[in-house]
């Protein structure tokens, strides 16, 4: 048998053709090698090497050894090239999803980080409801979602990623425009866009409604944030909004103003119950964490 570094250097010396230019090849000393050929050449009782002229020429008695040897450099070369391909994620497809209020501005960047990271990678992103998240992850259609809050669910896993805020949003011009920050109390004095009570987000406002027993009337409800966001921007009404989908500052014509009760939130990754993650997901997942907690609402 031979080991790997005698194969290294009987495959150096057959490249360079030279017992220096074997050291020179493998950055060791000439006479380090000269004495593992020697070796080799003993153990295996065949002779490797014609000595020429100072050139170490292939025996014919050695020749199926150095075309197994050669094989052997084949498969490794295969296998360095396969693994730079994962590197560089060009064998694999990274699948998520997200709830919209995360995939507005969140997920561009962390996907962008991603892409600098893995440039070949192939990257699915969707758009899901709620409800549609647990669909996509049970049947294998995605690795993971940024969701908005944790289900109870046996079937799935969260991480944490991130925690935030709501904001109330009124049209640029208007009367609370010149605030920074507005109460309950004064937010159901205005018609309100797109608090939902059965939402997570919607939730929390309600609560804090009930709780100092005021009346609020929602005037249109839309489902997506960048929609609730150009309705308050036409002048239609004020809204709640978490800090994720504003965040950047994206959104023209609208200010926001901080609410003085507590609507602090988290947010998670969801993931299929007792499974692992790709190196890709993983990533995502740490940047797009990275990202949501770095945000600061103007």
């Amino acid at each position: 048998m031979m080991t790997l570094r005698q194969i290294e250097v009987v495959r150096a010396i057959m490249v360079t053709g030279t017992i220096a230019g074997a050291a020179k090849l493998l950055n060791v000393s000439a006479p380090g090698i000269s004495r593992l050929v020697k070796y080799t050449e003993n153990s295996l009782r065949v002779r490797l090497f014609q000595r020429r002229n100072g050139r170490f020429l292939p025996t014919p008695e050695a020749q199926d050894i150095f075309e197994q040897i050669n094989s052997v450099y084949k498969k490794v070369d295969d296998l360095s090239f396969t693994i730079s391909r994962l590197e560089r994620g060009e064998l694999a497809e990274l699948r998520v999803g997200s709830v919209p209020s995360i995939s507005n501005v969140m997920m561009p960047r962390a996907i962008a980080r991603v892409r600098r990271r893995y440039p070949g990678l192939r990257i699915d992103i969707n758009i899901l409801k709620l409800e549609e998240a647990i669909d996509y992850l049970l049947l294998g259609h995605g690795e993971v979602v940024a969701m908005s809050y944790r289900l109870d669910h046996s079937g799935l896993d969260f991480l944490p990623l991130a925690s935030g805020h709501l904001y109330c949003i009124v049209p640029e011009g208007h009367e609370l425009a010149g605030r920074a920050a507005i109460g309950a109390v004064d937010i159901v004095r205005y018609p309100l866009i797109g608090i939902d009570p059965h939402d997570p987000y919607g939730r929390i406002m309600t609560e804090i409604f009930e709780r100092l027993h005021l009346n609020y009337d929602i005037t249109i409800r839309a489902r997506f944030g960048t929609t609730v966001c150009a309705l308050v921007r036409a002048g239609l009404g004020i809204a709640v909004i978490d800090q994720f989908t504003v965040a950047d500052g994206n959104i023209p014509g609208i200010k926001l103003l901080r609410i003085e009760e507590p609507t602090a939130f988290e947010t998670y990754v969801a993931l299929k119950h007792q499974t692992t993650m790709s190196v890709y997901a993983e990533h995502f997942v740490a940047c797009l964490r990275d990202e949501m907690r770095r945000d600061q609402p103007p």
